[in-house]
């Protein structure tokens, strides 16, 4: 169980949060939500002691095992992977070392009882089956069986940040505090997560802009807002249902005040110049003085407004991709890649990370020249492309308001500043320099681009990866309202599931072409293929018919 009592918190003048009063309880899974800004991450780091708090206090048991989502991998660089995650767990992993140790020095003044001690400490935590267990986090997490033996340098980034989720998975914790855990992971290790933290027994905290992770895993939701926490039941969508029932009673509430100090003060006017009704006339006036309404604070939650225009139609065939393969060096990625993309399509690309789908948008927008194939656009065809690195070509010292005005050159200051501020950058914000933007102001930049120059066909790859969830909310409704053609690649399952007309899975069989939403494509194919069982089974059948 941990306990808040009064926490408050602020940087200066900025205060983030106070008066916060929270008691969070084993088997319990709580969604820690709010704005960019808003304090979420810096109330995570106060439950795990990496920050203090500016006032109140925070009881955690003192036995409680912690399991905190780090990213200090460059620590554990030329340690073998299965070591990294095992060693997560550190009385095992030291006991089981000190226990190795005893034996290579055995001799005839061997130790009995100490290794009987550490033997002990094994078996509380049945560390016998560590190393499967590792094994099995590692799987699930799509990282295969033959390179858990190598040294943790040979991954990429991404997947480098998975092992320490396996790492802090693996620690056998009492309470879990994970920020934006499925950053970096694809639908399939998604969806194992959430079926991991389903099993656990303990307390979990998340941080997450991921609607459909936060309704399947959450029991409650911690929202902060108007420099508070408040504790809501349930998952993502009854908080949302909850916080707006609750807003529009204060509201009546507000209206019904006002409406009663309009009748009283009705009442002064009509009966004040009456001798006969003057006791009538004070008794509304001191009605008047006892009624105190109350301000409603403003949220600290914005929303952008993305909006899409084509410049004209495209033509029917939007785009044809015939034959295209791909490698990096010995690894494949894409091979005899076929498809073509009709006018008014909402095409979502889906498929686990490493497959090839940032590869195939890349090539489909110049970036990357295929192996083999080609890519033909349709007539009239005007692309804009969101890169998944949010790179915004220019100097890093020119400011976000001539970068956006030199994409539309021929519109007046106003047009462009109106631009920048309908995505939430403030006037004083316009001469911020595009090198110093964090991820998300990169993100709403670039979305407010793609705004100006109305192309007819977008190519996103991975568009919600620094937004917030009212970002996210709103991208998907400038898109929903866009006339054009969508070509794009995600993750998150709620963004898929509101857009999409058409789901191209990508697999290491090929492509899987479905006409209709995710979720008819759900309901047609069964859930195997987020089923991190079903698809452990199917590689081992596949590695098992590829042996001797």
């Amino acid at each position: 169980m941990i306990t808040l009592s009064g926490i408050a918190k602020s940087y200066g003048a900025q205060t983030l949060f106070r008066e916060v009063c929270l008691q969070l309880n084993p088997g319990n899974r709580y969604g820690l939500v709010g704005a960019n800004g808003s304090g979420k991450s810096t109330l995570l780091r106060l439950l795990t002691g990496e920050e203090e708090a500016s006032a109140g206090s925070i009881s955690i048991p003192r036995k409680a095992r912690l399991g905190v989502l780090t990213q200090d991998h460059f620590r554990f660089e030329d340690t073998a992977i299965l070591d990294v995650v095992m060693m997560g767990n550190a009385p095992l992993w030291k006991a089981v070392e000190d226990k190795q140790a005893l034996l290579d020095a055995a001799g005839d003044d061997f130790d009995v009882e100490r290794y009987g001690e550490l033997e002990e400490i094994i078996l509380h935590y049945d560390g016998y089956n560590m190393e499967s267990r590792a094994a099995q986090i590692l799987e699930g997490l799509n990282i295969p069986t033959e390179v858990h033996r190598e040294p943790l340098s040979v991954l990429s980034g991404g997947f480098k940040l998975r092992v320490l989720m396996a790492r802090t998975l693996a620690s056998d914790p009492d309470i879990l505090l994970l920020d934006e855990p499925t950053n970096h992971l694809d639908i399939l290790s998604i969806r194992w997560l959430e079926k991991f933290l389903l099993d656990f027994r303990g307390l979990a905290v998340v941080v997450s802009h991921d609607h459909r992770f936060l309704n399947n895993v959450c029991t409650h939701i911690i929202d902060v807002d108007y420099e508070r926490a408040t504790l809501y039941r349930g998952n993502y969508n009854d908080f949302v249902e909850a916080k707006r029932e609750e807003r529009e009673r204060k509201e009546a509430e507000i209206r019904l005040r006002e409406k009663e100090i309009a009748d009283h003060k009705a009442t002064v006017e009509r009966f004040r110049a009456k001798p006969t009704k003057a006791r009538q006339a004070k008794s509304a006036a001191k009605l008047i003085e006892k009624i105190v309404i109350e301000d409603l604070p403003r949220s600290s939650r914005r929303y952008p407004g993305f909006v899409f225009e084509s410049r004209r139609p495209s033509g029917k065939t939007v785009v044809e991709v015939r034959g295209v393969s791909k490698s990096y060096g010995a690894n494949r990625v894409l091979e005899d890649i076929n498809l073509a993309v009709q006018r008014g399509d909402a095409v979502a690309i889906i498929g686990p990370n490493g497959i090839g789908k940032s590869t195939l948008l890349k090539i489909m927008v110049g970036e990357v020249s295929p192996d083999a194939g080609e890519v033909e656009w349709g007539y009239e065809t005007h692309k804009g492309y969101f890169p998944q690195e949010n790179h915004l070509a220019g100097s890093p010292t020119e400011s976000i308001e001539n970068w956006l005005w030199r994409h539309c050159p021929g519109q007046p200051i106003g047009f462009v500043r109106a631009s920048l501020a309908r995505v939430l950058f403030s006037r004083e914000e316009v001469d911020k320099r595009i090198g110093s933007l964090s991820g998300g102001e990169a993100a709403r930049l670039i979305l407010a681009q793609l705004g100006v120059v109305k192309p007819n066909v977008l190519v996103l790859d991975e568009p919600t990866n620094h937004l917030d969830l009212e970002g996210i909310e709103a991208l998907v409704e400038g898109l929903s309202a866009y006339d054009g053609t969508v070509i794009f690649v995600s993750h998150d399952r709620w963004f898929v599931s509101r857009l999409a007309t058409r789901v191209i899975e990508i697999t290491p069989d090929g492509l899987t072409d479905f006409p209709g939403s995710y979720d008819d494509y759900l309901a047609a194919c069964g859930d195997d293929h987020l089923d991190v069982d079903a698809v452990l089974r199917r590689a081992r059948r596949k590695k098992a018919r590829k042996s001797p």
